[in-house]
């Protein structure tokens, strides 16, 4: 019975998509003679009509490599200290694992990129791929979460996926004969509201929600892919029967319809698949034509204010056209001859970027983007004219058409501001205001954690239960800094004292008159909890809270003042 249950589960999922898949129907030719009905404007629909390809990679002897890129923990893994990770990957069932990295929260750049080579039949068009993520402990090692939990795996906390020779893609796992349905564990989610919320090569624990529980929630960034001939990303069997290329030539950064976006950028993100669950059979679709010229720069699927164009720009430093992207740049101050100033604490961008991954906004700190996280000279007090220099001279680099304005948020961290300890600011280039700044003086942020640190210590291991905090004031340095600079952030964001009334307001911190009042409104935005919380509020806390995150605008900061 339980097994006719879950049949008409899957094939009620099925068929939900079958049904979304043929709104703004068109006929589209395949490779066949056949023509298929595409669920999508422009979509090209392709099917591989031969069961019996002898080999899918010709030239080369096909290999196939699992990248995994990047580990953070979401939540409290070990109770008294870092987690101990290590991954385990299967390809084809074979198991590959790599050495445990002891004592670490957060794992990514060299040398904690981990690569798992097999040998693959060239001639089967599938490869199975499982990705778990552990945490070492003496006696029992723990499985961690970075799956969303579906109804008919209540208990997955794993990645089962499928890689397909023919697109260079995956996909989750599908086997309806033997109950397997984890279709949308990780692909390409052209509704960025859809299934995979996490966006592509990206898994996120957090997505059964899960958010505030302790469920041992982990995410996980990794690539997989196999060898091509020419080298440039797009198989043999796309080349020859989607686009008409050359497989033995390099088509890198090839714009034939000179939109501005190269063929692999439209290769793989124009990608999609469509299933049929009549026939059982899963195609190739195609929303993004590198022959026809699309207007690139005016779509923005996720709504992040970051068009296409600029997600190729982007796609170096991890940006997904599907899932929500935030960049910010931060340019320090040198110290001066004294040993004035500070430098900011690597702990605090990892502690800024955990509340926005575990809500699938990803935001990008500085990762090798030209001009990022340089160093100012120093100067004892900056003028709000300096500030404006500065944003020229080292995030638009003296040109006014620069395309990381209206891409990138900026915040400088001068050693002593004129104005205040900490702002957000308009940036003007040519009379035209965005607000995409801010500035955090080094000087008064430095001292914050030797000032009642065991207090500071105590109070925020109890509002934000998410983090363990310590008493080390090196940690407490690292928080107040995420905290604060989460606040400024949240201006460009949309946030202010005239839209949310708990937000900025004096009388509301620690037993002011308007403490009580407002005690419920559980963010950084507050100032009776900056410096305490690396967090927004959700709206949960009851009478005067507002959630935040649901009412962030991602666009403001490209809006002209």
């Amino acid at each position: 019975m339980n097994k006719i249950i879950k049949t008409v589960i899957i094939l009620i999922v099925a068929s939900t998509l079958l049904f979304s898949s043929n709104v703004f129907a068109q006929s589209i030719k395949t490779s066949s003679s056949r023509e298929v009905v595409s669920n999508k404007p422009f979509a090209k629909i392709i099917a591989s009509d031969d069961p019996e390809i002898d080999d899918y990679a010709p030239g080369v002897d096909a290999y196939l490599t699992v990248t995994i890129k990047k580990v953070r923990a979401l939540d409290k893994i070990d109770l008294f200290s870092d987690p101990d990770f290590y991954v385990k990957v299967y390809i084809n069932d074979k198991l590959f694992q790599s050495d445990v990295i002891k004592n670490k929260r957060y794992i990514y750049g060299i040398p904690y990129v981990w690569q798992f080579t097999d040998d693959i039949p060239d001639e089967e068009r599938f490869v199975k791929v499982r990705i778990e993520l552990w945490d070492w402990n003496p006696g029992k090692d723990t499985l961690c979460d970075i799956s969303r939990n579906y109804e008919d795996a209540a208990n997955k906390r794993s990645l089962d996926l499928v890689y397909d020779l023919e697109s260079g893609h995956w996909r989750g796992d599908l086997d309806i004969e033997n109950g397997v349905f984890h279709l949308f564990d990780d692909y390409i989610d052209t509704d960025y509201e859809g299934f995979d919320r996490s966006g592509y090569g990206r898994a996120n624990g957090c997505d059964d929600d899960s958010i505030y529980d302790n469920d041992y929630d982990c995410e996980i960034w990794f690539d997989i892919s196999h060898n091509d001939r020419d080298g440039d990303g797009i198989p043999y069997w796309s080349e020859v029967n989607v686009w008409g290329t050359d497989p033995t030539v390099d088509d890198t950064g090839r714009d034939d319809d000179g939109d501005g976006v190269p063929i692999e950028w439209e290769h793989k993100w124009g990608y999609t698949f469509w299933f049929d669950w009549r026939s059982g059979n899963v195609y190739h679709t195609w929303i993004y034509d590198p022959f026809k010229w699309e207007d690139h720069r005016n779509i923005d699927v996720d709504m992040d204010g970051i068009d296409n164009y600029e997600e190729y720009l982007t796609s170096k430093w991890g940006s997904d056209p599907f899932r929500r992207d935030i960049f910010l740049e931060v340019d320090q101050m040198e110290k001066g001859p004294n040993g004035e100033g500070a430098v900011l604490p690597d702990l605090t961008k990892d502690l800024m970027i955990d509340p926005f991954d575990r809500r699938n906004i990803v935001l990008h700190f500085n990762e090798g983007w030209p001009g990022g996280g340089e160093f100012i000279p120093f100067d004892l007090n900056t003028t709000n004219e300096e500030l404006q220099e500065f944003y020229f001279k080292y995030f638009m680099h003296e040109n006014e058409n620069n395309w990381k304005r209206g891409v990138m948020h900026y915040i400088l961290m001068p050693y002593k501001n004129a104005w205040a300890n900490g702002f957000a600011f308009s940036s003007n280039v040519n009379d035209v205001w965005l607000l995409d700044c801010a500035s955090i003086e080094t000087k008064y942020h430095d001292d914050k954690p030797l000032r009642f640190h065991f207090i500071w210590g105590l109070m925020r291991m109890y509002y934000n239960k998410k983090d363990y905090y310590t008493f080390s004031k090196e940690y407490q340095r690292a928080v107040s800094y995420a905290s604060v600079l989460m606040h400024e952030l949240g201006h460009s964001l949309g946030i202010f004292s005239w839209n949310v009334p708990g937000c900025d307001n004096w009388n509301a911190v620690w037993f002011r008159k308007d403490f009580f009042k407002y005690h419920g409104y559980r963010s950084c935005m507050n100032y009776c909890y900056t410096y305490l919380l690396v967090d927004y509020s959700d709206g949960s806390h009851g009478r005067n809270d507002n959630d935040d995150w649901d009412f962030i605008n991602l666009r403001l900061f490209q809006i002209p003042r």
